[in-house]
Order: C-alpha cells, then structure tokens, then sequence
C-alpha cells in the first residue's frame, strides 16, 4: 500500500513546452525500471504547467526514486527547460485506491 509521494509543480520556460512535455513523457521509461515506484503520472494543466505525482509504500522507495535517473535527467535539464526551479513537495497518502 501507498504511504507517502511527491508533487512536483513544473512551469516550462516560453518556447520550452514541448520539449518538457517529451521529458516528462519519455520519463515513463525509466520509471517503469523503478520497482519502488508503484505509482507515477506526469500531467499537464496548461501550455507551460506540468507536474508529476508519485507515491511509494514507504521513505525508502521516495528516497531511492529522487535519487533516480529521471530526477537527475529533469535537473540537468532544469535551466534549460524551467522559468523557474522546481516545487518538490513530499506528500503523506491518506488513502488510495489502485486497480490493475
């Protein structure tokens, strides 16, 4: 079961959307390899707002997933792509329902 996530709020630079929409997209990959990871969505809310939610069954897993490749493929990226620095916000789950 879930216990706890992360939110990251996301705000591309002007001209820059596509390319985080394609980052974020292709992040799917390497999550996937992520067995501590159960859960991860990458969302976009307008032309330039991204996000990601993803939840892990305990610290270790949120711990591991941050310390990950994708996270060091979208920090590289960061001056490049983001108007400003990413919101990471680390999340306790309340509750959750997740079906196959």
């Amino acid at each position: 079961m879930v216990k706890v996530g992360l939110f990251v709020r996301l705000h591309a630079k002007p001209g820059k959307e596509n390319e985080l929409a394609s980052l974020l997209a292709g992040g799917l990959s390497v999550v996937q390899e992520e067995a501590a990871t159960p859960l991860w969505f990458a969302v976009r809310f307008d032309s330039s707002t991204f996000a990601i939610f993803d939840a892990f069954n305990d610290e270790k897993g949120r711990q591991a997933h941050l310390a990950g490749r994708l996270a060091a493929a979208l920090m590289a990226k960061a001056p490049e792509l983001l108007a400003k620095p990413p919101v990471i916000e680390q999340v306790d789950v309340l509750a959750s329902k997740v079906q196959p």
